[in-house]
């Protein structure tokens, strides 16, 4: 059996200021993302995609994530609270983000801006989606750092309690979500888009591929104690997860035909 080391969450301390790992992580995912996004311009021979576009690019994306992943988090986890204390929506340094808030905001952002570049937004999804998967992964490993969204009880031998919640062993689930939502899925996405691909269909895959993979982990992690399961046994994760699977594979379908 395995204990949770306790990581300090602030990684770098200055006087009464501190640098938490978990900001670090954002850091080094946006890094990631202009790195390889800099690898793939180089790989395409689309006019319009550069170093400059990349930059707007995370901009654009950085405002997504951040308004769409806390508004997601307010009304698919706690409307109810937060219906009852609006001012506390705007307190986003008391934690509280959706990744799946996150990712409608960004796909959001992502349509504002091929629209003023007069590009198509699934050129622009397409070329992202396998830019996206590192970020991922250094997010959960930084759930992991903070000991925070860990896993139900197991015997399975690789069991990790967490000092923080009790004595139980339990699922790493953040380092399950870090092993498949990032590296696996970055792996597959990576290689797939290395190739020319019919319009759509890398961000269908990425769709199926991040849904089900959290679909699966979700098996393993504790649900949010202010919800437990909803219907069917089934946290609010995999209910939000269900709808990306669904609309992946009628995206590669709809590139299918249009390819044909």
């Amino acid at each position: 059996m395995l204990v949770h080391p306790q990581f300090d969450p602030v990684a770098i301390h200055l006087g009464p200021f501190g640098i938490h790992w978990y900001g670090l992580m954002y850091l080094a995912g946006f890094v990631t993302f202009l790195w390889l996004g800099r690898k793939r311009i180089a790989t395409l021979s689309h006019p319009q995609l550069n170093a400059k576009l990349l930059d707007d690019l995370l901009f654009y994306g950085v405002l997504g994530v951040i308004l769409g992943g806390r508004l997601g988090y307010v009304l698919f986890y706690k409307f109810s609270y937060y219906a009852a204390h609006p001012l506390e929506v705007f307190a986003v340094w008391q934690g509280g983000m959706s990744f799946h808030g996150g990712f409608l905001g960004v796909l959001v952002a992502m349509a504002w801006f091929a629209h003023k570049q007069n590009l198509r937004w699934l050129q622009i999804t397409d070329f992202i989606a396998p830019l996206v998967p590192p970020g991922l992964a250094f997010g959960r490993l930084g759930n992991f750092i903070n000991g925070e969204l860990w896993g139900r009880p197991t015997d399975v031998p690789w069991a990790m309690v967490f000092p923080q919640v009790d004595d139980v062993p339990r699922h790493p689930s953040q380092l399950y979500e870090f092993a498949l939502e990032g590296v696996l899925l970055f792996a597959l996405l990576w290689l797939y888009a290395r190739k020319p691909r019919p319009l759509g269909m890398v961000s269908g895959i990425f769709l199926i591929g991040y849904g089900s993979f959290r679909f699966l982990v979700e098996f393993t992690r504790e649900p949010d104690n202010f919800l437990g399961l909803l219907s069917f046994g089934m946290s609010m994760g995999q209910w939000l997860s269900l709808p990306m699977v669904i609309a992946g594979i009628a995206l590669v379908r709809y590139s299918k035909r249009h390819a044909a």
